[in-house]
């Protein structure tokens, strides 16, 4: 059966081509009483249609909406690809959504004259529809009762009309000069359908977006997949770049980790210290003992060692001698001299130590006779 149902156009724009956009209310919950003869009842004069929620907000009824045309005044005939280019006046966008009680959506009207219309004052749409209306009397959840219930809404077209019969109201019927369709006269049948505004859902198709499942335009199907792919696309190439950017951190991570192991293995112990100290002690009162003339200060073992031979021996001696050279010749030095016994006792009385700063005071008091003893 066919319906007719009107909503005021309202928070309208105008696009930089000059369009007409809008998003309206299109259609509502609840029971809506309509005439008799209006629905295949001219014995009663008053038919209460009850429009449930899980019907007007049916995901097959919402998704019928999506890319109908829109229409100056109803057609005398339903809207289909044979004819639209005759009434269609603009189009239903396809971000259709419940608001309260109400199916909102957004449409674009792109023809100059009918725009001309809607600024002139002709501002309430009716929208042209499809239904059983099965006639099962019952009584709503608010405790209202009704005679019959719309099932099956399908969407074909939304018009501008000059006055919907209820305002702003739902209503069967609306625009009676020009009503969509032949209405049934009293004693008549209602019209019901005919095959081809049964199917009027054939030109959408199930796409599933995420964990849902939708159903939108033919024509946009593969713009949709296309869109799903590249997406998926872009989200693998991000995850994928992701993983590689954490197993190269993972990678210098772990070399730093390796550096870290390999200089804490290379740091001297304290034990470590107190033998370098201990040694250098030692090589300094063996120097002392050869020459008092030596300077020890900022001086390396071997720049010592060189010196103190040189101090013995003679210049000659070290010139152009390897360190090993000189080594030897130390060695063969610090026997004549009698700092033998002094590094003995020196080494006999110096304490361990395990800070290096600590040796070195330890040793300029004990040379300088503040430690007790040289």
């Amino acid at each position: 059966m066919k319906f007719l149902d009107t909503a005021s156009v309202a928070g309208t724009r105008r696009t930089a081509d000059g369009y007409l956009v809008a998003e309206v209310r299109t259609a509502r919950t609840g029971i809506q009483d309509y005439a008799g003869w209006e629905v295949g009842k001219p014995e009663k004069q008053v038919v209460r249609v009850y429009r449930p929620a899980e019907q007007v907000f049916a995901k097959d009824s919402l998704a019928s909406y999506a890319h109908r045309p829109v229409t100056n005044d109803h057609p005398d005939e339903a809207v289909s690809a044979e004819n639209w280019k005759d009434f269609a006046v603009g189009q239903i966008g396809d971000e259709v959504a419940r608001d309260g009680e109400f199916v909102r959506i957004p449409l674009i009207v792109m023809d100059a004259a009918a725009i001309k219309d809607v600024e002139a004052g002709k501002r309430e749409l009716s929208a042209g529809y499809t239904c059983d209306l099965a006639f099962e009397p019952g009584t709503t959840p608010d405790g209202q009762s009704y005679d019959a219930i719309q099932k099956n809404i399908k969407i074909n077209h939304v018009a501008i009309v000059s006055s919907g019969r209820a305002g702003s109201q739902a209503r069967i019927g609306d625009d009676a000069a020009n009503s969509w369709g032949v209405r049934p006269a009293p004693g008549h049948a209602p019209i019901t359908p005919s095959k081809k505004e049964d199917t009027m859902s054939d030109a959408l198709k199930t796409v599933v977006l995420g964990d849902k499942a939708v159903q939108v335009a033919v024509a946009d199907v593969v713009a949709i997949e296309k869109f799903k792919a590249d997406s998926a696309k872009a989200l693998a190439d991000a995850e994928a770049a992701h993983t590689e950017a954490i197993t190269a951190k993972d990678t210098e991570i772990g070399t730093l980790k390796a550096d870290l192991k390999k200089a804490q293995d290379a740091a001297l112990k304290p034990e470590d210290v107190s033998k370098l100290v201990a040694d250098r002690v030692a090589l300094e009162s063996t120097v002392k003992a050869i020459s008092a003339d030596i300077t020890t200060d900022g001086k390396t073992d071997a720049d010592l060692r060189k010196e103190a031979v040189a101090k013995a021996l003679g210049d000659e001696m070290v010139k152009d001698a390897s360190d090993a050279e000189i080594s030897g010749m130390f060695k063969a030095v610090a026997k004549d001299t009698a700092a033998g016994d002094q590094v003995r006792d020196t080494l006999t009385n110096l304490k361990p130590v395990n800070d290096a700063n600590k040796a070195q005071q330890s040793y300029v008091d004990r040379m300088t006779g503040r430690g007790g003893s040289k």
